[in-house]
C-alpha cells in the first residue's frame, strides 16, 4: 500500500490529495458525485475507471461493507483487471447540465400530476366533480361549476397548478431552444413520427457519444430494453427486460413506441412489425410488442444519428417491391 487518505468530497479536497501524486489508475463507484469527480480526476491527468455499482458483487453483496473495505476491493480489482468493474462512461459536463434542465421539467410535471390528482380526489369526496381535461389545462376556471365553499378551499391548490403550468411551458421553450441551437442532430431523430424534441434530445444527451457503441443494436441494450439471460445447461428461461441504464430515456422510448403502435402512428416498417408481434395473441402480447418496438426504436435512432440518412418509413417494403419488379 502506498498511502491511505480521508478527504472531503469537494473540488478543493480532490485537488489537494490527487493533485500531488503522479499519474495513477483510480477506481470509483457510480453515484451522485461520480460524474464531476471523474471529470476532475481526469483533468488532473489520472486514468479514471468508474465502476458500475450493480456489477461489482464483491462490494454490493458483501457481508462486510464499509467505505474503507470497499475502496480496498475496488483498488484490487482495478489492479487485476479493470473489466471486472463493469466500467461506465459518464456524459460530458455540457450534456449533464442540459439533461438537468429536462429532469427539472420532469420534477415539475410529476408535482403537477400529484396536485391535479389531489384536487380531483378532494372534489369526489365532497360528492362533486371537476371537468375532464388534460393536466396542462387545469386552472381555476375549472372550479366554476363547484359549490362556493369547495371553490374557496381549492382555489390556492388550483393556483399552484396554474403556476406549475407556466413554469413547465418555460422549460418547454428552453428545451426547444437548446435542441435547435446546440444539437442539430435532434432534427435527424425527429424524422421518425412519434419522436418529438423531448425524446430526441434526451436520447442525444444520454448517449452523448454515438461512437461509444460498436453496433447500433447495442443502443437497445444500453437503455435496458433487452431480455435478461440466465441460461444453465439446457435451460433457457424467458426473462423480463433488464431495466438497466437511464430510466427516463427508457420511459420516453416506451412512450414513443405506444404512439407508433397507436391509432395515430404513421404506417412504417416498425409499426407493421410491432402490430404483427402484438397479433400473436396472449394476455401480454401488446405489452411485449411495445417493449420490442421501443428497443428497435433505440436502434433506429442510433443508426440515423451515426449515418445521417434520410428516414424512409417503408424502406423494407420498397426493397421487396423493387425485388419483385
Amino acid at each position: 500500500m502506498i498511502g491511505e487518505h480521508k478527504l472531503p468530497t469537494t473540488p478543493q479536497g480532490i485537488d489537494e490529495v490527487f493533485g500531488r501524486i503522479p499519474r495513477s489508475r483510480i477506481a470509483l463507484e457510480t453515484g451522485t458525485h461520480s460524474p464531476w469527480v471523474s471529470r476532475q480526476l481526469g483533468r488532473l491527468g489520472h486514468e479514471v475507471i468508474v465502476a458500475h455499482a450493480r456489477n461489482v458483487r464483491l462490494i454490493g453483496d458483501s457481508s462486510r461493507k464499509d467505505d474503507r473495505f470497499d475502496s480496498w476491493t475496488l483498488a484490487r480489482l482495478a489492479r487485476i483487471d479493470p473489466g471486472l468493474l463493469g466500467p461506465v462512461q459518464h456524459r460530458s459536463a455540457q450534456a449533464q447540465i442540459h439533461l438537468t434542465v429536462m429532469r427539472a421539467r420532469v420534477g415539475l410535471v410529476r408535482a403537477r400530476t400529484a396536485l391535479v390528482n389531489t384536487a380531483r380526489g378532494l372534489t369526489k369526496s365532497y360528492g362533486e366533480r371537476l371537468p375532464k381535461c388534460g393536466t396542462q389545462k387545469m386552472n381555476r376556471e375549472m372550479a366554476q361549476g363547484l359549490s362556493q365553499e369547495l371553490r374557496e378551499a381549492l382555489d390556492p391548490l388550483l393556483g399552484e397548478i396554474e403556476s406549475l403550468n407556466e413554469r413547465i411551458a418555460e422549460y418547454d421553450r428552453r428545451i426547444e431552444q437548446i435542441a435547435k441551437e446546440v444539437y442539430p442532430q435532434v432534427a435527424l431523430l425527429k424524422q421518425v413520427k412519434g419522436v418529438g424534441t423531448l425524446i430526441a434530445l434526451a436520447y442525444v444527451l444520454t448517449l452523448d457519444d454515438p461512437h461509444r457503441f460498436r453496433r447500433s443494436r447495442d443502443a437497445g441494450c444500453f437503455v435496458g430494453l433487452r431480455p435478461g439471460r440466465r441460461d444453465s445447461g439446457m435451460s433457457q428461461p424467458q426473462l423480463h427486460i433488464t431495466k438497466e441504464g437511464d430510466v427516463y430515456l427508457r420511459t420516453l422510448l416506451v412512450q414513443g413506441a405506444h404512439y407508433i403502435l397507436g391509432p395515430f402512428g404513421e404506417d412504417s416498417d416498425l409499426r407493421r412489425w410491432g402490430l404483427k408481434l402484438a397479433e400473436r395473441g396472449g394476455k401480454n402480447a401488446k405489452k411485449r410488442a411495445v417493449v420490442a418496438v421501443a428497443r428497435k426504436l433505440a436502434v433506429l435512432l442510433h443508426k440515423l444519428w451515426v449515418s445521417g440518412e434520410v428516414y424512409e418509413p417503408l424502406r423494407n417494403n420498397h426493397k421487396v417491391v423493387a425485388a419483385v419488379a
